[in-house]
């Protein structure tokens, strides 16, 4: 049995099995998202000062530096497949590819940026 309309299957606008694993992955960022915001929340606070030298010796650390990456990864992540949705559900003509692609684009750059950003603090580059 085929699911969907005629005029769906014609189109190619059926079922493409993909959103039990899009959900799932949507779920797993999330709680990681949340697993790592406390971790950084606590981590944060147990400082003995909040001043620019303290923060960039904290995360100089390796056991700072690489969940900051992780939550950084994840946060991205979890950005665009929210933003994946709407715009697949909310745009419906051929402006839908460059809205992915730019989407896409923004994201990766972005994250590049942040993770670049953790890893020149935590290799010692100086201010």
């Amino acid at each position: 049995m085929r699911s969907g309309t005629s005029i769906g299957r014609v189109r190619g606008l059926g079922s493409s099995k993909q959103g039990a694993k899009h959900w799932f992955h949507h779920r797993l960022t999330a709680g990681s998202n949340f697993l790592l915001l406390v971790w950084l929340l606590v981590s944060i606070l147990r400082q003995p000062a909040f001043d620019y030298e303290s923060m960039r010796m904290w995360l100089s650390s390796a056991w700072v530096a690489i969940p900051m990456i992780l939550l950084v990864l994840s946060v991205f992540s979890h950005f665009r497949m929210g933003l994946q949705v709407v715009i697949e559900d909310y745009q419906h003509d051929e402006s839908r590819v460059a809205a992915l692609v730019a989407l896409n684009v923004f994201t990766a750059v972005t994250a590049s940026v942040a993770i670049f950003s953790v890893l020149k603090i935590a290799f010692g580059a100086a201010a």
